[in-house]
């Protein structure tokens, strides 16, 4: 059987070729990409983020091709809360010298696809030695016409508070590897296990929340609570959760009843759905439904369900405090 080369037969040279030929630029390949012009009265937005391997995947669990779309996602999503337009991305990958090389161009493949649903491209990125697989994305974006941006700090009290994306989907997933590896018992509950290594969310839906009214948004990467709890710090309201309009649907119900697990906590506390959550004083906007309100903020719980503190509100911390 012929062996599989790895990054240590090929080279940086090799495996720069490699990720070219998997994600394939017209601007990528000279020291720098130089991007087509932005439209009048527009801005760019810049964000990174990384995936570590053992920290934020397990290759016995996903494809290198769905880490390479999740890298993606949680880079277009940080773009998409801002109202902003994802228009590029640049990667910086780190490997151990025996990575198959074939494991490098499935990550670059992942990122192909994801970045053609957005209709932009890998334009450039960086390759060096590392002792786990880094996959580390920088994303650029368009930030059009005279509105402002959408901040953390814009929420205002009497808006409404919207959602785009599956909610507590990751963290069941993750929590259905954790216990099975790939072999789940119950086949019904793939999708949350696909969620989890590979999330998604339709394009666009930042920009539609922008245009149509939306004032303040934020997606759900560290955990509904978490994530809630920083719009209303910052934007000094309270944001109240409908129970009804979060509940676990039935696929979380029933991993739950497999897990023995209460669901509520993927939901509240789960994080890395890339959910987006938005306020505004209009109607949900097109891919949006109401999930809370803002209300004044008068000290106690800053975010609450049903008027009550919610049961869990741990979210992810990439540097948690010891006990």
């Amino acid at each position: 059987m012929k062996n599989t080369p790895t990054l240590r037969d090929v080279g940086e040279h090799g495996v720069i070729q490699e990720i070219i030929a998997a994600a394939p630029s017209s601007l990528n390949g000279d020291d720098a990409a130089v991007l087509l012009p932005l439209a009048p009265n527009s801005r760019t937005v810049a964000t990174t983020d990384m995936l570590v391997e053992g920290r934020h995947f397990c290759r016995d669990w996903s494809t290198p091709y769905q880490v390479g779309m999740k890298a993606i996602t949680q880079n277009y999503a940080d773009i998409e809360a801002m109202g902003a337009r994802p228009i590029g991305a640049l990667m910086a990958l780190g490997a151990p010298l025996d990575t198959p090389v074939s494991v490098v161009r499935e990550i670059a493949e992942g990122i192909a696809q994801r970045t053609g649903e957005y209709n932009t491209e890998l334009v450039g990125g960086d390759v060096t030695q590392a002792e786990k697989i880094t996959v580390s994305v920088t994303a650029i974006g368009a930030l059009g016409g005279d509105r402002q941006p959408l901040a953390l700090s814009a929420a205002r009290a009497g808006q409404k508070v919207v959602a785009h994306g599956k909610i507590g989907w990751s963290a069941a997933g993750w929590a259905l590897l954790e216990r099975f590896g790939r072999d789940i018992p119950d086949a019904e509950l793939q999708p949350l296990v696909d969620f989890h290594c590979a999330p998604m969310l339709d394009p666009g839906r930042g920009v539609i929340a922008r245009a149509t009214g939306a004032t303040a948004m934020t997606d759900n990467s560290d955990g509904l609570v978490h994530d809630l709890h920083t719009i209303a710090r910052r934007s000094s309201v309270r944001i109240n959760i409908f129970a009804d309009a979060v509940a676990p649907d039935e696929l979380l119900v029933r991993a739950g009843e497999l897990l023995d697990h209460d669901p509520w906590d993927w939901v509240l506390a789960g994080g890395e759905d890339h959910t987006l959550l938005g306020t505004t004083m209009k109607d949900a906007p097109s891919g949006f439904r109401l999930i809370g309100e803002v209300t004044r903020g008068n000290g106690g719980d800053l975010v609450t369900v049903d008027g009550a503190p919610a049961r869990y509100i741990s979210g992810w911390e990439s540097f948690p405090e010891e006990a």
